[in-house]
């Protein structure tokens, strides 16, 4: 069955007006082309609608019955076709998944939850956990905000840059690498620890390190930043992290930090959405916030906060 939604309009217009001059008025048509509307809605419901009483016209029970959804089905119409409205934040009510490295959810998931709740109390969080192999869950609309060391191979993933990170050692207090100053040598002979989902026991550190004719041992590989500080509090297993998102979880286990004595590269944050949700208030309102909370890491709380950058991938 087809229908032509335009009679929602009509209808809608024949039943305030009470009449087909009236209703023709309204939607700027001519009473002959509004008459012809009422007979294809007549056909369309099995209904007169509008029945001639003397000189005028009433609805009929049906009419009277299906007169207010017909008006909310065509007002929520033009509210879903129109420009979008300013953001109601109060009234907000939507749930978005928030899919971060798990270092950087134990920095900031708190705080952006606070943030959101205290300024959208309706709005509700799912922060996921990352999963073992890489998937198209932002293409399919299953995960709103994505974090990521590096930009998207798609062109329809969305990304911001929120920071960059150097990279810190991390040992237990008392480490035979806290006495005295840490070369590449003594970095590279101590038994190591990488962070990886997939359980890579090699990283951009031992291509590094290779470079100036060196090999460490990596002894283990965690799942988790949490799971590998922990370790190195327990071990004398040395963890290279980065610095800004893993410096409360250091700081709370009383972890001792030591530069890296291999010269590498910050590593960028990056924000990932996809491209659907570029004129999404909501989205955009959210992804906003969640810089802010972020780069509040990287900057001391006396600084101003830097703008947003300008989203790529436009």
């Amino acid at each position: 069955m087809q229908l032509d939604l335009n009679l929602l309009t009509a209808l809608d217009a024949l039943l305030e007006e009470g009449s087909v001059a009236g209703a023709a008025a309204r939607l700027h048509v001519t009473p002959p082309a509004m008459s012809r509307s009422l007979g294809r809605i007549r056909k369309a419901t099995g209904d007169q609608i509008l029945v001639r009483t003397g000189r005028s016209m009433v609805p009929t029970t049906r009419a009277l019955a299906m007169r207010a959804q017909v008006h909310a089905l065509v007002q929520q119409a033009h509210q879903l076709l129109s420009a979008q409205q300013e953001l109601d934040l109060a009234a907000l009510d939507r749930v978005f998944t928030v899919r971060w490295h798990d270092a950087l959810t134990a920095a900031s998931g708190t705080a952006l939850i606070a943030a959101v709740h205290r300024r959208a109390p309706g709005v509700r969080l799912r922060l996921s956990a990352e999963p073992g192999t890489d998937d198209a869950e932002l293409r399919r609309g299953e995960v709103d905000l994505e974090s990521s060391a590096g930009t998207p191979a798609l062109p329809d993933i969305r990304h911001r840059l929120v920071g960059r990170d150097r990279l810190v050692v991390a040992v237990r207090p008392g480490h035979p690498l806290t006495e005295g100053p840490l070369s590449l040598e003594r970095y590279a002979a101590a038994e190591h620890l990488t962070v990886s989902r997939r359980g890579n026991l090699r990283d951009p550190i031992d291509d590094a390190l290779s470079t100036h004719g060196l090999e460490r041992r990596v002894a283990a590989a965690g799942p988790t930043a949490a799971f590998a500080l922990q370790l190195a509090l327990e071990t004398d297993l040395v963890v290279t992290l980065p610095d800004a998102v893993t410096r409360t979880a250091r700081e709370q286990l009383g972890l001792a930090t030591l530069p890296l004595p291999v010269p590498l590269p910050d590593v960028p944050l990056y924000l990932l959405w996809h491209q659907r949700y570029d004129d999404d208030r909501a989205h955009t309102w959210l992804r906003d916030l969640a810089t802010d909370t972020i780069r509040a890491l990287f900057t001391p709380p006396t600084d101003a906060q830097p703008p947003l950058s300008e989203e790529a991938g436009r």
